[in-house]
């Protein structure tokens, strides 16, 4: 008799009929976990909300780890009093990162914060999982279920399906935020959005290391030689930063200009072509700097960045004049300093930087969509002209609006609306993001 290894016994199985799916309930369900829905997210469990957090990737952090932005921008403001304009979900990390030394303060312009994205993604993991949060990865959102009142046209979120290799989920929620960069929850739904006319353009970002870092180009220098070669290597952005982690062998590059397509073939190859150009960019470093950049070798490729696609057609559409007047809205729930930054040209994009005293605003009608009482979004699909949405949809006035669309919603439980909180108590307890 043969020698059996194991007990273990195997049965064949058949898919059962009805497409069945996994149901889930919370009274918060999170659609992308980005630095905006994981603020949301995190906030709401501390509020003692129940939460789910579900994402498109197959890892939480978003672009924050999964398309090595490497900067936190728009956390601070101008120089030269860099006043601290965005807290909640920054101060622990912050703190944490900073005993590590996997965090740096790049004094410019203003303060833009470089971090170890690795490390930030093992910091965000256990920081969800030690709050009981619970995760759906891999999860692209298929279908939208809401209970519409017939009179008036308004309507509450009750469902949403999403879609994972593992099958189907269903999560029953009360309330909703839609943090997924490109409104997909608010799509589904069927609700207004808005896209621009012609491409604004992502990045794709490489980590590399190996480098002589002491002798590492000047910004200035880096991109007139990008310009005096970017026939030569083929280079279509003809500016663009390299990110050098102080103490460390390696940095970021910023250098490429990639379509974003909502279309899901365009861009699978929008992807491939973004590896390619920064490949060609690579070898431009090499070539051209062999003393910072000769024994370069690429760690990693991120996910393709996204910078703006499709967004909420909001209450208000936040514009550039409100941007540059530094207008304050008496529902203001995020504020930054952040310049214009619109990539909308292949070869460059705008670059509008502020004074040293200013701040500008995002209302929370600019989160809200006309007619759905439990739904808020956060991050760069909330609205504004492509301008002033080019202005605050850097991570920290994302994370500022998540933090807001947890406090906003929980006004809001019980069956009430969040065009009709109490906007005092809101303002009380977004203060520090927005008057401390």
């Amino acid at each position: 008799m043969p020698h059996e290894l194991t007990e273990l016994k195997v049965k064949t199985v058949t898919k059962p009929a009805g497409d069945p799916a996994e149901e889930l309930s919370a009274d918060v369900c999170v659609v992308g976990a980005g630095i905006a829905g994981l603020s949301a997210a995190i906030e709401a469990r501390k509020l003692g909300r129940s939460v789910v957090l579900a994402d498109a990737l197959p890892v939480l952090g978003g672009q924050c780890v999964n398309s090595l932005i490497g900067l936190f921008c728009g956390v601070y403001g101008n120089a030269p009093e860099y006043h601290r304009l965005t807290h909640g979900i920054f101060d622990r990390m912050f703190a944490d990162l900073e005993k590590t030394g996997d965090i740096a303060y790049n004094r410019r312009h203003t303060i833009t914060v470089a971090y170890d994205e690795v490390v930030l993604g093992r910091w965000i993991e256990n920081l969800v999982y030690d709050l009981g949060i619970q995760v759906v990865l891999g999860a692209s959102v298929l279908a939208v279920e809401s209970d519409a009142e017939a009179a008036t046209g308004e309507r509450r979120l009750a469902a949403v399906t999403f879609a994972t290799r593992h099958g189907k989920v269903r999560v029953r929620a009360e309330g909703f935020v839609d943090a997924s960069g490109d409104a997909a929850l608010a799509w589904e739904a069927g609700l207004p959005c808005r896209i621009p006319e012609r491409t604004i353009y992502g990045s794709q970002q490489v980590r590399v290391e190996n480098l002589r870092t002491e002798n590492r180009p000047e910004p200035a220098e880096l991109v007139a030689a990008i310009k005096a070669n970017a026939e030569r290597y083929d280079l279509p952005r003809l500016e663009g930063l390299a990110f050098f982690f102080q103490g460390r062998d390696w940095a970021v590059l910023n250098m490429t200009h990639v379509e974003s397509p909502l279309e899901a073939v365009r861009a699978s190859r929008a992807q491939l072509e973004g590896r390619a150009q920064a490949d060609r960019v690579v070898r431009f470093l090499r070539e051209v700097f062999p003393e910072t950049f000769g024994e370069a070798r690429v760690r990693s490729y991120g996910f393709p960045g996204r910078r703006q696609t499709r967004w909420l057609a909001a209450v208000h559409q936040l514009t550039v004049d409100e941007v540059r007047s530094g207008h304050r809205f008496p529902d203001a729930v995020a504020r930054t300093a952040w310049p214009i930054e619109l990539h909308d040209r292949i070869e460059g994009y705008v670059w509008e930087e502020f004074g040293p005293d200013h701040v500008h605003y995002v209302p929370l009608r600019s989160l809200l969509a006309p007619g759905v009482h439990n739904m808020v979004a956060a991050g760069r699909c909330v609205d504004g002209d492509a301008a002033a949405l080019s202005s605050v949809r850097v991570m920290g006035p994302c994370a500022a609006m998540g933090f807001a669309a947890a406090h906003a919603l929980d006004l809001a439980s019980g069956g009430g609306s969040v065009h009709e909180i109490d906007l005092a108590a809101l303002r009380e307890r977004v203060h520090e993001n927005v008057d401390a």
